[in-house]
């Protein structure tokens, strides 16, 4: 009978610290935090520009040198291209943007064949332009524009988007230096 009292005194135990244990607030874990681009992106894999758990320098030198090799060689000095480039994650790989002539880093290629205002207005002064200026149709564009009869019209599509969605010809793949 004491060996029945005891059995049950220690199953009585076990149930209680199972209940204590499953009421018990499970510890959330810490995100991870990366200072280097190339690292974080292996990590992230994709994501159009680095979030909270990138809390390095928003464009390390080692983004500017990787850059500065991808657009082929040292004409541009690294301070410029620290100062006027952007980097994202795609497929676990950094890519890097120079903004340079008014590049457009930040915006997503415009992928739009109905020609916009400042296009219609530009044709109707420029009846039969052979081209219309990035000023007019916007650096984003994926397409050459001319004028034919007063109308905006695609000429050609001169680049393609990459995977998510930005101009491909302005982003390259960089390489840690």
């Amino acid at each position: 009978m004491k060996a029945l009292k005891v059995l049950s005194l220690v199953v009585l135990l076990m149930v209680a610290a199972a209940l204590i244990a499953c009421s018990a607030p499970a510890a959330t874990p810490t995100p991870a935090t990366y200072t280097d681009p190339f690292a974080y992106c292996a990590a992230v894999g994709t994501i159009d520009q680095p979030g909270a758990n990138y809390t390095g320098a928003k464009v390390p030198e080692s983004v500017a040198q990787a850059l500065l090799t991808a657009l082929g060689g040292p004409s541009t000095p690294l301070d410029a291209l620290q100062n006027g480039s952007f980097w994202r994650c795609m497929n676990g790989k950094v890519y890097g943007c120079f903004v340079g002539a008014n590049l457009p880093c930040e915006e997503k290629a415009d992928t739009n064949r109905t020609p916009t205002q400042a296009e219609t207005e530009f044709c109707s002064q420029n009846r039969d332009s052979d081209f219309i200026p990035a000023v007019v149709t916007g650096r984003a564009t994926v397409f050459e524009w001319r004028c034919t009869n007063g109308v905006p019209e695609v000429v050609k599509q001169f680049v393609q988007p990459d995977a998510q969605g930005f101009l491909s010809n302005v982003w390259y793949q960089l390489s840690k230096p």
